[in-house]
């Protein structure tokens, strides 16, 4: 894709270095990691313990990439967005240190406070998780000063940095005490599946409960909205090339926001489906229906975008 608008940017200047730095680093992280599942067999809830700095290194990676191509397309309030990029850098390398500290020590990072030392890494992360929120916000925001001439890539950006910044704020639905864990001594405050202990049964590397809810699921689509949309609309632009009416700018921007809108409401849905404590894998009757309707819905706009003159 483009630029989100035109500036006369350097060769030096197209990246953000340290968000690219970051990505290095987790880009290794993976690896290593990958090769601690082969090596090193222990198991922490319910998973190899090097599956947690896998899976967290990769998703890091791609906000670490997405944001350090974004930041230098700014022309307006790139250097404020400079700043929160490198504060966002260090604080998810702080996170990543806890949860690879944690794991070298054989015990959970998150939710762990089992004792001094966890408690004081845990309440590390989760302010590291807040104070990275809070910068993205402010590089989402100056997404909204910075029209590009492509209106569909715009709203593509804009839309997705929106709920990419919801996406994050629902793992906050996780942290606290829940079910079974007001009892003291406490050693655990705060889960990632809805009405069961973590660590129960669950899909391979991804840990998602297949026996309850798991918030982790819409805290993983929110989260990367920031990349599909603007995958939609690389889409969209490719069909353009053999659909006639998709070359129509503006055509495109509204199939864009019946896209967002879409995956919106799939956002939605897998949110409530995890507080309703119902796994992924075994959907009921309203969950089925109603991702049924969203798909319909979304077919039957797309569709009268494309034909109508």
């Amino acid at each position: 894709m483009n630029s989100v608008a035109v500036a006369p940017v350097s060769v030096r200047e197209r990246w953000h270095p340290p968000l690219v730095w970051l990505a290095v680093a987790m880009f290794a992280l993976v690896f290593f990691a990958a090769g601690g599942m082969v090596i090193d067999h222990r198991v922490i809830t319910g998973l190899p313990a090097w599956d947690k700095p896998a899976k967290f290194a990769l998703s890091v990676l791609i906000y670490a990439v997405t944001w350090a191509w974004l930041i230098p397309q700014l022309p307006r309030g790139r250097r404020v967005a400079q700043r929160a990029g490198t504060v966002a850098a260090a604080l998810l390398g702080v996170e990543m240190v806890v949860i690879v500290v944690q794991v070298v020590r054989g015990t959970t990072s998150h939710f762990n406070v089992s004792s001094p030392l966890n408690s004081a890494l845990w309440y590390t992360m989760g302010v590291s998780i807040a104070a990275t929120w809070l910068a993205t916000a402010v590089m989402s925001a100056l997404l909204f000063r910075n029209p590009g001439p492509d209106r569909a890539r715009t709203l593509g950006i804009r839309y997705g940095s929106l709920l990419s910044l919801l996406g994050m704020a629902l793992g906050f639905l996780m942290v606290g005490p829940k079910v079974g864990q007001h009892d003291l001594p406490r050693t655990i405050s705060g889960a990632h599946t809805v009405g069961l202990p973590d660590g129960g049964p669950g899909l391979p590397l991804l840990g998602w409960s297949t026996v309850g809810g798991d918030l982790r699921i819409p805290h993983f689509v929110g989260i990367h909205a920031l990349q599909v949309i603007p995958l939609v609309v690389i889409a969209l632009e490719l069909l353009s090339r053999r659909v006639g009416p998709l070359r129509d700018g503006q055509r495109r921007a509204t199939l864009v926001t019946i896209a967002v809108a879409a995956y919106t409401a799939l956002l939605g849905v897998v949110t409530w489906q995890a507080l309703r404590g119902e796994s992924v894998v075994h959907p009921q009757a309203l969950t089925l229906v109603s991702v049924a309707a969203i798909a319909a819905a979304t077919a039957g706009a797309a569709t009268w975008v494309v034909v109508r003159r």
